[in-house]
């Protein structure tokens, strides 16, 4: 199993570590300067024109510093992205939390601080915007002292720098106090064992196939390198660096976009290379078995803690989704926003989700289970679109994560209440009446145009005023009861509640439809 190398003692020679770059993520609440810095790290615009301003994708890059490299992660800083964030830490060094300086501790600010000491990772403060006239770096120290972040000069244990991403201000000092942090860890790696590590990203590409984003943790990795990556495998075919430059290897700490694998890995899945291709096949195949059998076991189990969320589920209306989409970071996205919606007790399931176009086994499991298909920067097949205009299976297709959401709350609130309208099915008109003791009394009818039916709302209308309004009790033609009686024919009814039915009354039958939304 391939987690084992990542805790066997064994399989570094300790005779053969070497330093190897930190790998540091950036972290902070939204609009606090995060991806700025990371621009003017990289000195390139990646944000701009995106859908949404949300950076979509986890990226990595290596930049270098007075002859030393960092690598970087670049984490989605997005609420909707918190499972993706607290994954970027657990392959992280360092954390820089970027806050601002004029605005101080924020919710998506705790929320980092509580995902890097869950992974045991220091964090370097970098108080931005200092620039700006409300800058108040003093009240920033305070706020973040109360959620146990000390600066060393506060005698805590967190380094703060003071910048201005935007103006390129003390970034040199930034990048210096990672090299010192970093130092301190003493991070080793021995690049002479066959490579081991995380996936940052995967997403499936229409030329490539399966695209992965690996981040090389112990070992080196060349192109042929028969790999197993989480429960898929195949061999290194194409490895390209941070700046789109093909590579034959990368060392510790090196983030790679490879080819090769034969499905799309999950982001977070770790990789190993095997000895030769066959047992790497294996590896994978068993691993994929095993995924799929605890995955069965999952969707039958019952505990305690849940017996009773389950009965009572069934009082519950839930609206079932399958979600598709480009990469897995939007998948675990998309599916924790639309878990947290809830309108008046109508909740959202996840009946599927996974990374790839929308294919023809998705719309059989959505018409088998009465879901609707979202996608994510993704398009069904054309098999897929055949089989879901046949099969009435409503695909959603979206490329901003917000429009999702509301897409999917507004069609909630109005499951809720539908709306009827009314629809006049056919007119009569009263030729005789007949009162029956015990009974009460009977209109002879004609219908002039459209139909009656049994179970239609009646209106009697007498000199073009509604006098009563109303239900049948009784629809006959001469002594059978009848479900209608069409245009031109004649028959006898009797209405719920109401005996003053005179001769020339008109009656207008109508139903409530439902307003289809």
């Amino acid at each position: 199993d391939i987690e084992r190398f990542f805790v066997e003692d064994g399989y570094l020679n300790e005779d053969e570590l070497v330093e190897r770059p930190p790998v540091v993520t950036i972290m902070g609440h939204v609009d606090h300067g995060k991806t700025t810095l990371l621009d003017t790290l990289r000195n390139s615009r990646v944000a701009t024109g995106e859908a949404g301003g949300i950076t979509q994708h986890i990226g990595a890059y290596q930049i270098v510093e007075n002859g030393k490299k960092i690598t970087f992660l670049d984490t989605p800083g997005h609420a909707a992205f918190t499972s993706m964030r607290a994954r970027g830490a657990s392959v992280t060094d360092i954390t820089i939390l970027v806050v601002a300086a004029d605005d101080g501790v924020m919710p998506q600010t705790i929320e980092a601080i509580n995902h890097s000491k869950a992974a045991n990772v220091p964090i370097i403060v970098a108080i931005n915007k200092i620039d700006k006239p409300g800058a108040n770096p003093e009240r920033v120290i305070g706020e973040l002292a109360e959620h146990g972040v000390m600066s060393t000069a506060w005698g805590g244990d967190s380094e703060f720098v003071e910048i201005s991403a935007k103006f390129n201000q003390n970034i040199d000092e930034l990048l210096e106090t990672v090299l010192l942090v970093a130092e301190i860890q003493e991070l080793k790696a021995d690049p002479t064992v066959r490579a081991i590590g995380t996936v940052i990203e995967a997403r499936l590409d229409k030329g490539k196939g399966a695209v992965a984003t690996l981040l090389v943790q112990q070992g080196t990795l060349n192109v042929q390198d028969p790999i197993v990556v989480g429960n898929t495998f195949g061999r290194v075919r194409a490895m390209t660096n941070d700046l789109g430059r093909r590579v034959k290897v990368a060392g510790p700490s090196t983030p790679v976009s490879i080819t090769g694998l034969n499905e799309a890995p999950m982001a977070g899945d770790h990789f190993a290379v095997y000895e030769d291709e066959k047992s790497a096949r294996a590896a994978g195949e068993e691993r994929a078995k095993r995924a799929l059998m605890k995955q069965r076991q999952a969707t039958n189990r019952v505990s305690l803690e849940n017996l009773f969320d389950t009965l009572k589920a069934g009082e519950v209306k839930s609206v079932n989704v399958i979600i598709k989409a480009d990469v897995q970071g939007s998948v675990e996205a998309l599916a924790a926003s639309l878990q947290k919606i809830e309108v008046e007790g109508v909740k959202v399931t996840i009946v599927h989700s996974a990374v790839g176009a929308i294919n023809e086994s998705d719309v059989t499991l959505a018409e088998a289970s009465n879901a609707f298909i979202v996608g994510f920067n993704v398009r069904p097949t054309p098999q897929a679109r055949q089989q879901a205009e046949a099969d009435e299976v409503e695909i959603r297709l979206h490329s901003i994560i917000y429009k999702v959401i509301e897409e999917m709350e507004d069609a909630m609130k109005g499951m809720l209440d539908p709306e009827f309208e009314e629809k006049v099915i056919g007119e009569a008109v009263i030729r005789e009446t007949f009162k029956v003791s015990k009974v009460g009394t009977i209109g002879g009818f004609m219908v002039l145009s459209g139909k009656v039916t049994r179970d239609s709302k009646v209106r009697v209308i007498r000199d073009g005023v509604v006098i009563y309004d109303g239900a049948l009790a009784s629809l006959k033609h001469f002594k059978d009861d009848v479900k209608e009686i069409t245009n031109g024919r004649e028959g006898g009814l009797m209405i719920e509640g109401y005996n003053d039915i005179k001769t020339d009354d008109t009656i207008e039958a109508y139903i409530m439809e439902e307003i289809k939304k």
